[in-house]
């Protein structure tokens, strides 16, 4: 044997032996854990908590997993609370509590649950519990009539919905608050005189002391705008929107025409000023300081010599400048207006497009056409009795008892009818009727559900589509459906263009006749939704020969 193959089968050896020590030790330390179980009581009513506890003491290495789920059944699990741990020299002692419950009354066993130790499942003992009936005393307890029917309001809106509108209405507030306090602040200062005004922009302009700053560009910008902006209001309306040399050849136009008693010093002067001003905007020339106060104050002295050169102004001059003005006001306001109005129209459409983004295009369609059917869907429904045998269901709205006037039948009697109804076939229409009969005769349905067939034609239904089959409810009642679509003409002869459908069930007892109908909308995505959670609440009372 090779020293190789000695190694080999050493190693192999110490390998084998290190396993073993490690299952070995695994297992030792799993015996060692013990785990207990313990509950709060053996006995409850129905509804209440048992506190069900496993308690695990094992070392502080060990891995431990309780169970979770639905593995108490058949007791359920209504809350599993998080484990307990404390610690005692090497050891860790963990407690996991379960509340468990049942809602049928009887005997039970909690089964044996598993809890891994590491690799290892151990089995907790199983225990039985007691589940008892909630006592209810008939006898002492005082019982009080049904009360009447009763018209309510409708939900109330829930403010909460619209949260999301609340910044879009912050910033619309804020904005019209400062667009207001703009508009009163330019209301409150008066417009000056042409001359005036110019006069006192020059001396505003010398106060911002842009020359020192080396802000020449902003400075003649100004300059420029405050000798065009007095040029627009005395001489030539289209002053400002000229350029340099639109506005020289306007002047000597205005000039020649001798419309003003211009110098042409004054031009030459002013046009020098301008391309100089070109220059510092649009060239980016540094003017110095000594040039560009030169240049102000000669522009003080173009103003000056136009206002001078401007002929005084008749009466009716200044009756026709007023005028011009106060029209001028009003479409200025007009104007403000019109942006104030497109501006919160704008943020309704963007805080209708942010909605719709975060609910869907169908809800904003909801929102701006309003949905009837899905109201109704989402509306709290009403649970009642109506009729004698009374017919139990859900619906959207409560029925209201209609007065309805009986025809004497065979035996010479006239049928004791009660009619409850509520809606209208254009969105959802429901019917109830129950008929006390002397006695109930072969056949008695299907004649009942040709009356009812008639009866939807006589309230404005044609072109009726009839299917017929058996109905059975869960109470094991069994009656006679109709079902299909027509079309709908209203009490004013108007036909509803959409296809209305329609379902008719009847059921048959002694000496009595109960019938639903329901007639909705077919081609809306809430009405079939209703008209099957209506037809799945349905309850009969059961008279005392039950069915014939």
């Amino acid at each position: 044997m090779t020293v190789f193959a000695k190694y080999r089968f050493v190693s192999s050896r110490f390998l084998s032996a290190g396993i073993f020590l490690l299952l070995f030790t695994a297992v030792i330390s799993t015996l060692n854990a013990q785990v207990s179980t313990q509950i709060d009581t053996t006995l409850i009513r129905i509804g209440e908590e048992i506190q069900y506890s496993i308690e695990v003491e094992a070392d502080s290495t060990d891995l431990v997993l309780f169970p979770e789920g639905q593995s108490f059944l058949p007791l359920e699990v209504i809350e599993s609370y998080k484990v307990d741990t404390s610690y005692a020299a090497e050891k860790v002692r963990l407690i996991k509590k379960y509340g468990l419950t049942q809602f049928d009354s009887g005997a039970y066993m909690i089964p044996a649950q598993r809890v891994y130790i590491n690799d290892l499942a151990l089995a907790t003992d199983s225990i039985f519990v007691e589940v008892q009936d909630v006592p209810v005393d008939t006898l002492e307890q005082e019982m009080f009539d049904i009360k009447p029917a009763s018209q309510v309001s409708g939900l109330p809106f829930n403010w909460l919905n619209l949260l999301w509108l609340l910044p879009v209405l912050i910033a619309a507030g804020v904005w019209w608050y400062l667009r207001r306090k703009k508009a009163g602040e330019e209301a409150s200062e008066p417009e000056l005189p042409p001359y005036e005004e110019a006069l006192f922009s020059l001396k505003r302009l010398d106060e911002r002391q842009l020359l020192k700053e080396n802000r020449s560009k902003e400075y003649y910008s100004r300059l420029t705008e405050i000798v065009k902006r007095y040029l627009d209001r005395e001489v030539d309306d289209r002053a400002m929107e000229s350029t340099s040399s639109e506005l020289i050849d306007r002047l000597r136009l205005h000039r020649d025409a001798g419309h003003l008693e211009f110098d042409t010093g004054t031009i030459i002067k002013l046009e020098d000023i301008l391309k100089r001003a070109d220059l510092v905007k649009f060239a980016r020339m540094r003017q110095l300081e000594g040039q560009a106060s030169t240049d102000r104050h000669v522009i003080e002295q173009v103003i000056t010599e136009t206002h001078d050169a401007i002929p005084e102004p008749t009466e009716e001059e200044l009756q026709q400048t007023a005028a011009y003005r106060e029209e001028l006001r009003k479409k200025k306001l007009r104007k403000q207006r019109i942006y104030g109005l497109s501006a919160g129209l704008g943020l309704i459409i963007i805080a209708i497009g942010i909605y719709g983004l975060i609910k869907g295009p169908e809800e904003v369609t909801e929102i701006v056409v309003s949905n009837p059917t899905k109201d109704l869907t989402m509306g709290r429904w009403v649970k009642s009795e109506y009729g004698s045998p009374a017919i139990i269901l859900e619906t959207p709205e409560v029925l209201v008892r209609q007065t309805m006037t009986s025809t004497e039948d065979d035996t010479g009697t006239k049928p004791n009818l009660d009619v409850f109804t509520a809606g209208d076939p254009r969105t959802f229409y429901v019917m109830v009727r129950t008929t006390k009969l002397a006695q109930t005769e072969e056949g008695v349905l299907e004649a009942a559900m040709e009356q009812a067939l008639l009866d939807l034609e006589a309230n404005g239904a044609s072109n009726m589509v009839v299917k017929r089959g058996q109905y059975e409810t869960d109470q094991g009642v069994k009656g006679l459906k109709s079902y299909g679509e027509f079309t709908y003409t209203d009490t004013k002869g108007k036909e509803f263009k959409e296809p209305i459908k329609y379902e008719v069930l009847l059921f048959a007892q002694a000496g009595a006749l109960q019938q639903l109908t329901m007639a909705y909308l077919g081609n809306d995505e809430y009405t079939e939704g209703i008209k099957q959670r209506i037809e799945r609440s349905v309850e009969l009372e059961i008279t005392e020969g039950g069915q014939p």
